[in-house]
């Protein structure tokens, strides 16, 4: 057997009850046309369920508004063909016994390299800019900042009424809910900007409206970073005490668990303690905290799209920082597109079987 065992303890979250800690992490696939998921994106995420994957989160599907995505072929979460889609996904993965959160998502301001753009609509954003210093349309009005809170709520509403288990925000990676976070591309002067507990009452309003919709006991997953893909070096909290003025806010609002993005989980978040990322989210907010960052691999994402493979890695530091309460819950990212069988693997310490992670497998959906 494995020396992973404790990672395929159960765990509960108001409503949401898991078989293991294992979860799938949110990754861009970009094999819906159109933004409908088809029946080949339902078999994907079926495969998973069905390998003692604990959580399937989805890759990010956007919300309703004119420029919430910047790739034609990621899946919408608003339609009644996109949502005929999720259904089916929902419904294939609990025929595997799977539990399941769709991401909600809203790209703003961050323009795809990969995507050719054609007239594209007016951008939301908090102060028209896609970096520090780069502008890139015209801020949010009032009314837009509104529309968009309600269609995330609207999106968590039908996730809800679909069956899915629970919802993530995607408020991380420099898309629009973490626009508003950063400084570098928040400088609006309202209620919206200025310190950092203003900065993040765009996210809090979310939060509010989707709990408004799904009730107390839905649980509400939030995902942050403190890089961001226009800068990794950028920083939202420089202190424990300011990411306490960050998170709580949101844990007030309705966030139930903190999914914590590093680039590689191993780093510590402040100087004078080895705690990672989700190590102090845990312990300043008490909210349950979903680790990921390079789990089971031995290079980083980053460097997966430069062309670059992984191998398989030790799992001895994961799980020492697991062992002693740091986290909850484990996000594999890469690891489960190459290797489908990654968890059920790891159960039964087959970690000589681990697959290798080949960029090639980015073009391909099995």
């Amino acid at each position: 057997m494995s020396e992973a065992t404790s990672l395929f303890k159960p765990f509960t979250c108001k409503s949401l009850h898991l078989a293991n800690r294992i979860v799938m992490a949110p990754m861009t696939r970009s094999f819906s046309p159109g933004g409908v998921p088809t029946k080949a994106v339902s078999e994907y995420y079926r495969k998973r369920a069905a390998s003692a994957v604990g959580l399937i989160i989805s890759e990010g599907t956007v919300v309703q508004r004119p420029s919430s995505a910047n790739d034609p072929d990621v899946p919408h979460f608003w339609g009644d063909a996109a949502l005929a889609g999720w259904q089916d996904v929902i419904n294939t993965v609990h025929s595997a016994g799977g539990v399941m959160a769709p991401q909600l998502w809203h790209v703003g301001a961050a323009r795809n390299p990969r995507t050719t753009w054609v007239a594209p609509p007016p951008v939301d954003s908090p102060s028209g800019l896609s970096r520090p210093g780069k502008s890139f349309g015209e801020p949010m009005t009032d009314a837009a900042i509104a529309d968009t809170i309600a269609a995330f709520a609207k999106a968590a509403c039908s996730a809800k009424r679909l069956g899915f288990e629970a919802i993530e925000l995607h408020g991380a990676h420099g898309y629009l809910i973490d626009q508003f976070f950063w400084e570098g591309t928040n400088v609006r002067t309202d209620k919206f900007g200025g310190s950092l507990v203003a900065r993040g009452l765009f996210a809090a309003e979310i939060l509010k409206a989707v709990r408004a919709e799904v009730g107390p006991d839905y649980p509400v997953i939030i995902r942050l970073s403190q890089w961001k893909q226009q800068d990794y070096n950028a920083r939202i909290a420089q202190t424990p005490e300011e990411m306490a003025a960050w998170l709580q806010p949101l844990a007030d609002a309705g966030a139930d668990i903190f999914h914590c993005s590093q680039r590689r989980f191993w780093e510590p978040e402040f100087d004078g303690s080895d705690l990672n990322f989700a190590g102090w989210a845990k312990k300043l907010t008490g909210r349950p905290t979903i680790t990921v960052g390079s789990v089971g691999l031995s290079g980083e994402f980053i460097a997966a799209f430069g062309g670059e493979s992984s191998k398989p890695a030790s799992l001895d530091e994961l799980l020492r920082r697991f062992d002693r309460g740091d986290f909850d819950l484990v996000a594999v990212g890469r690891a489960l597109i190459s290797d489908l069988d990654w968890a059920l693997k790891v159960r039964e310490g087959l970690l000589s079987e681990l697959s290798d992670f080949s960029p090639a497998a980015l073009a391909t959906l099995v």
